[in-house]
């Protein structure tokens, strides 16, 4: 910030830009250590944002100073709440990536028994979603209300 009443800079923006932009790249990946270094770049990209969202001055403490001069301690305040939260969520995926270093030897998240039928479908060109029954659209029984289930007769019931 360069003066009471001037915007955040292009810097601290581009600053901003690169945490944020950095921080999603690194999200995507398959290792839970980058993983954990995105959750953090991420973090401290939005923490610098919303501190960017605030009015610049001097500090908020009632009668230092003129109170138009004063900064606005709303994003101060949830910028303190979001530190706390993002070390929180760092401790527990710092836990998973080593429990998962323990018990495996790598922090590599595995692909899942879903994720490798897509992919292989994907390879043949398949649809996702196939009509197993081979009834066509008009005769599906998943796609029209199906008729109230019958009740069964016990031993000894008269009807």
């Amino acid at each position: 910030m360069t003066g009471s009443d001037a915007g955040p800079t292009l810097v601290l923006v581009l600053a901003v830009a690169v945490l944020v932009g950095c921080g999603v790249i690194l999200l995507l990946e398959r290792s839970l250590t980058r993983i954990l270094l995105g959750v953090i770049m991420l973090g401290n990209g939005v923490n610098l944002l919303i501190l960017l969202g605030g009015r610049s001055g001097g500090a908020p403490i009632v009668g230092t100073g003129p109170v138009q001069r004063m900064s606005d301690p709303l994003p101060q305040a949830m910028v303190l709440t979001s530190i706390v939260i993002t070390f929180g969520f760092t401790a527990f995926l710092l836990a998973v990536a080593y429990r998962s270093w323990y018990l495996s030897g790598d922090d590599e998240v595995p692909d899942d028994l879903e994720d490798r039928h897509i992919i292989r479908r994907a390879g043949r060109n398949e649809a996702s979603a196939v009509d197993r029954g081979g009834e066509g659209p008009n005769g599906d029984p998943e796609q029209v209300d199906p008729e109230p289930a019958r009740r069964r007769l016990r031993h000894g019931d008269d009807a």
